[in-house]
């Protein structure tokens, strides 16, 4: 069997890097073998190896929540790699979605049960904020009639930036339309999510990208002690 084209550590180990394919959204870090990473390309399944346990892992094999992986992608040196995954349950053993809830503020690690990874992350995260006061609260009040009217005005006005106007002002009118469009999902409650895999689903033809993506997973337990190490958690997965 020719061996992968891949540098691992001299404990034959080489870092593996679960990513959520639709936000981008890193969802945890474990190591892998040689052996795991042929059985992650062969099965589609997330596959490393327990470091604790001392042997392969299968994340969520016991638990039936397995992470699908879509493809395996590999760094420039080839020590590196990303399982680009299609998660459709937590990824911690915490029950957060992702492991990496806990973010430095000067050189103290703050910990919340929403950290949002990407700007499409964080827009979402404001709206559902809105809901209990601030910007868009008062449109979500007003209920869907009124959300679809503005929906319908920065539409309006985005087209009409796009027949007349220049390329910053269209910049900025398409960020109004996406901003509305947003709140329209979040005020039926619907994530974002469904909505990247359903333009996944009509880049790829694979109809299994559509499913609606699962409720919101609990947050993360508070025990977790600040500055806990992240690497600790794949060994319970």
């Amino acid at each position: 069997m020719t061996a992968l084209p891949l540098k691992f550590d001299v404990q034959g180990l080489v870092p593996a890097i679960v990513q959520d394919h639709l936000t981008g959204d890193i969802r945890m870090f474990a190591y892998a073998t040689e052996t795991a990473v042929r059985k992650t390309l062969e099965q589609q399944r997330a596959t490393f190896w327990s470091r604790s346990r001392g042997e392969l892992w299968q994340k969520g094999r016991a638990s039936g929540q397995v992470t699908p992986v879509v493809r395996v992608l590999a760094d420039c040196d080839g020590d590196c790699l990303i399982y680009s995954s299609a998660p459709d349950s937590p990824s911690c053993h915490s029950g957060a979605p992702s492991c990496f809830f806990q973010a430095f503020e000067g050189e103290r690690l703050r910990q919340a049960s929403v950290q949002p990874q990407t700007v499409l992350g964080a827009l979402e995260a404001e709206v559902d904020g809105s809901k209990k006061g601030g910007g868009a609260r008062s449109v979500i009040a007003e209920g869907p009639a009124a959300i679809a009217a503005k929906v319908r005005a920065e539409a309006a006005q985005f087209a009409q930036a796009l027949e007349r106007e220049g390329d910053e002002q269209v910049v900025s009118e398409a960020a109004d339309a996406i901003y509305q469009v947003v709140v329209g999902l979040r005020a039926r409650s619907i994530p974002l999510r469904r909505v990247l895999a359903e333009l996944s689903r009509r880049l790829t033809g694979d109809r299994r990208a559509s499913v609606p993506a699962p409720a919101q997973a609990a947050a993360p337990a508070a025990a977790a002690p600040a500055g806990a190490a992240p690497a600790a958690a794949p060994a319970r997965g």
